[in-house]
């Protein structure tokens, strides 16, 4: 769990109420159903008509790295790639095939099988390549979804307080009918200010920094294992890898 996602969450929407309170409001008129559902409803509606079915299901199923950050095992990477680099500078590239089964991470187990096969540096980089570009394009649509939410939530907002004066110009004669429209004029504006820039916003940068991190690991990848292809010594290999961390 990342405790920063919550305690920025938490210090956001904190400061709002308690900037409320110290304005001499109350905190229940912030709570209007209404406009969540105007706010809500309609930025998703727009989302769902600009995005495809299968870049808006990835969105959503990446939402959850902003809470659970995957976990990358660079290290873990970069030590089994120097590792191998010895072997196959000992007893040759195919002693690695018995390796390739213990492998978990797809992308890692794909290379290596690219470099028993016999396969060039040069190729091994160029199929390798093809697949981060891909990788990386598919999830920054992803990433985008959330930035996209983030621009419709605020107009979506301003939509809610037109509707909510409509509804006081609509009932001038009740004043006591005036309030509830009011309020949701000015919740609503809130609601989609505050979805805006606390929640999707900071989402779809957020994602936007573990894509980043998660190229710079599979990079790194590509550059061991074409290393061990192109037979450079381990040691060589060794320091190539350890400035990713430096």
């Amino acid at each position: 769990m990342d405790k920063l996602t919550i305690l920025g969450l938490v210090l956001g929407v904190s400061g709002i109420m308690a900037g409320q309170l110290l304005e001499g409001g109350g905190l229940s008129i912030m709570f209007q159903g209404a406009a969540f559902l105007i706010v809500f409803g309609g930025t998703l509606g727009a989302v769902l008509v600009q995005c495809p079915t299968k870049v808006f299901v990835t969105a959503i199923k990446m939402g959850r790295w902003v809470f659970v950050t995957p976990t990358m095992h660079s290290r873990e990477f970069a030590r089994q790639l120097a590792e191998w680099s010895v072997l196959a500078r000992k007893e040759g590239i195919l002693a690695l095939d018995a390796r390739i089964p213990t492998i978990s991470d797809p992308f890692l187990a794909r290379g290596m099988r690219l470099l028993v096969d016999g396969n060039s540096a040069e190729k091994i980089r160029e199929v390798l390549d093809v697949d981060i570009h891909a990788w990386e394009q598919s999830r920054w649509q992803a990433a985008r979804v959330w930035e996209a939410a983030a621009g419709y939530s605020p107009t979506i907002g301003i939509i809610g307080a037109i509707l909510g004066l409509m509804q006081v110009m609509q009932n001038l004669g009740e004043p006591s009918r005036l309030g509830a429209g009011i309020a949701v004029a000015f919740v609503a504006t809130i609601y989609g200010v505050a979805f805006a820039n606390l929640v999707f916003l900071p989402i779809a940068n957020k994602l936007k920094s573990i894509i980043t991190q998660q190229v710079e690991v599979r990079e790194m990848i590509v550059d061991g294992l074409v290393g061990i292809a192109s037979g450079d010594n381990p040691r060589l290999i060794e320091i190539k890898l350890q400035g990713y961390f430096d």
